[in-house]
This record gives structure tokens, C-alpha cells and sequence, in this order.
């Protein structure tokens, strides 16, 4: 459908958008399909175990444990609403995605983001509690609060992403549907629209700043008030048993906030750097955080690493 905008450009609303594997390398894609397959399985697997232990061990129903199923749950969006694309893209050539497609795919992939970065703060509060107050700690955050913070983490995400998919609809497009990833983003959707984009730049800048900034803070604040509890404590046995307890928490808040701050750094910064290493630094992003959670709380969480291996042993 033929239309005038603005700058006086013939548009096309485009029907699909073109995914893009390895810039330049097309026909070595089969390179990157290999090891996406992997990290697919194994996010599946490491979740889905995960899940399952804390399902089914009852001293495991704990504050701790609860949001990490949550965490879990979260990551398994992630994987399934993006890698199924994304070993297209690699594995079958298949490059194409009609526009509603992915639109939907950018509103969950920016959905699981919000959600994951709520849980990270919820955690944190979590760790608070029952450093700061241990005795109370279980009826400070009985199942019914746990729920509660769960379904506020996933209203915020929703309320923040729904905007995103009409703010995408209402733009013009012209000449080239090719997008940077094998996956849809929305600056990355924004960036091929032949109109002027003001609005949903400025969303997209309240929205991190309102959302992954704010819980950033919020974080930083919640292990300020560790700590300070932590130093309180006259044993430095139970200080440092204390603080082993986050060791896990701060190693999930790396793993989810070094990709994305990497991914966009090179992004915006890194315009001479080789389309290859945009590809790269994408692909880690959305892909490795989900594979190394469970993994780090298996190894890091006694109770998580007993259990697993009394499974095993079970199984054998």
C-alpha cells in the first residue's frame, strides 16, 4: 500500500522483515546453528530441572527458592519466544517473518526483559529480609506476598511493553525490511521507518530509565543495606555464611545486565567495530544469560546442587 509521509519519501508497509545471520557470511550460517541448538537444549533442560526440584523437594519452598522459579519461568520465555527464529535463521536459511510476527516477538522479548529485571530487584529485596531479619524471614514473605510480587513484576512489564507494538504500527516504511538480528527489537524495528521516530525514542528512553534504571538503583541500594547488616555481625563465620548466601544473586545480576549493557554499548558505539561482533555481542545477550542461570545456581546453592545430584543418583 502506497502512502506520502512527511518527507515526501513513497513508503511500503511492509508484509515481512528479513532476519539476518551472519553479516556478510550468509552461506556459513550452519556455523552459528550447531551451537545455538546446544545453548537451546541445554536452557531447557537446566530450567526444566530447576523447576522441577523446586517443585518437588518440599524444603525448597522457601522466599529464595520461589522467586527463582519465577526467574526460571522467565527464562524459558525468553528461550522459546527467540530461538525457534533464530535457529531458523541459522539452521534452514529461513530468514523471513511477516510484520505481525515479529511485532509479537518484539513484545515478549521486551516483556521477559522487564519481568527478569523485576525478579533480580524482588531477589534482592529477598536477600535483604533474610539477612536482616532472619527469624521473620518466612513470615515476612509467606507464598501469598511471593504471588503478589510476582503478578506486580508482570503488570509493570506489561503495562511498560504494550505501548511498543502501536508505536511500531503507526510508522511508515520504505526501501530496505532488513533487520541487524535474528530476532526483532524494537530500536532495531524503529530504525527502518522512513518517518520521524521522536516518540518512540523518547518512550523507549522513559521506559529503561523507569524500569532497568530504577531497579539498577534499587539493587545497589538493597546490597548498601547487606552489607551494612552484614558488618553488624560480630562472627565472621556468619558473615561470611551470610554473604555467601548472594553469591548467586549477584552472579545472575552480571550475567543479565553485562550482555545488555555490552549489546548496547556496541550498538550505539560501536559503529566502525565488524558486523560480526553486533551479531555476537546480540546473540550472547539474548541467549546466554537463560542457559547460565540455572547452571549458576546448581553449583553456587547446596540445597539446589544436593538435590539434583539425589535425583541422578535416583535416576541411575
Amino acid at each position: 500500500m502506497m502512502s506520502t509521509n512527511p518527507f515526501n519519501i513513497s513508503t511500503v508497509n511492509h508484509q515481512t522483515f528479513v532476519l539476518v545471520g551472519i553479516p556478510g557470511m550468509e552461506e556459513r550460517n550452519s556455523w552459528m546453528a550447531f551451537p545455538l541448538c546446544l545453548l537451546y537444549v541445554l536452557t531447557l533442560f537446566g530450567n526444566v530441572v530447576i523447576l522441577f526440584v523446586i517443585k518437588t523437594e518440599q524444603s525448597l519452598h522457601a522466599p529464595m527458592y520461589l522467586f527463582l522459579s519465577i526467574l526460571a519461568c522467565s527464562d524459558l520465555g525468553a528461550t522459546v519466544c527467540t530461538m525457534p527464529t533464530m535457529l531458523g535463521v541459522y539452521w534452514f536459511d529461513s530468514r523471513e517473518i511477516s510484520f505481525s510476527a515479529c511485532i509479537t516477538q518484539m513484545f515478549f522479548i521486551h516483556l521477559f526483559q522487564w519481568i527478569e529485571s523485576g525478579i533480580l530487584v524482588a531477589m534482592a529485596f529477598d536477600r535483604f529480609v533474610a539477612i536482616h531479619n532472619p527469624l521473620r524471614y518466612t513470615s515476612l514473605l509467606p507464598n501469598t506476598v511471593i504471588g503478589k510480587i510476582g503478578l506486580a513484576i508482570l503488570a509493570r512489564a506489561f503495562c511498560v511493553c504494550l505501548p511498543t507494538p502501536f508505536l511500531i504500527k503507526r510508522l511508515p516504511f520504505c526501501r530496505s525490511n532488513v533487520l541487524s538480528h535474528s530476532y526483532c527489537l524494537h530500536q532495531d524495528i524503529m530504525h527502518l521507518a522512513c518517518a520521524d521516530t521522536t516518540v518512540n525514542i523518547l518512550y523507549g528512553l522513559i521506559a529503561v530509565i523507569c524500569t532497568l534504571g530504577l531497579d539498577v538503583m534499587i539493587i545497589l541500594v538493597s546490597y548498601i543495606l547487606i552489607l551494612k547488616t552484614v558488618l553488624s555481625i560480630a562472627s565472621r563465620e556468619e558473615r561470611s555464611k551470610s554473604l555467601n548466601t548472594c553469591v548467586s544473586h549477584i552472579c545472575a545480576i552480571l550475567i543479565f545486565y553485562i550482555p545488555m549493557i555490552g549489546a548496547s554499548a556496541v550498538h550505539r558505539f560501536g559503529r566502525q567495530l565488524s558486523p560480526i561482533v553486533h551479531m555476537m555481542m546480540a546473540n550472547i545477550y539474548i541467549a546466554v544469560p537463560p542457559v547460565l542461570n540455572p547452571i549458576v545456581y546448581s553449583v553456587k546453592t547446596h540445597q539446589i546442587r544436593q538435590r539434583i545430584r539425589k535425583m541422578f543418583q535416583q535416576t541411575k
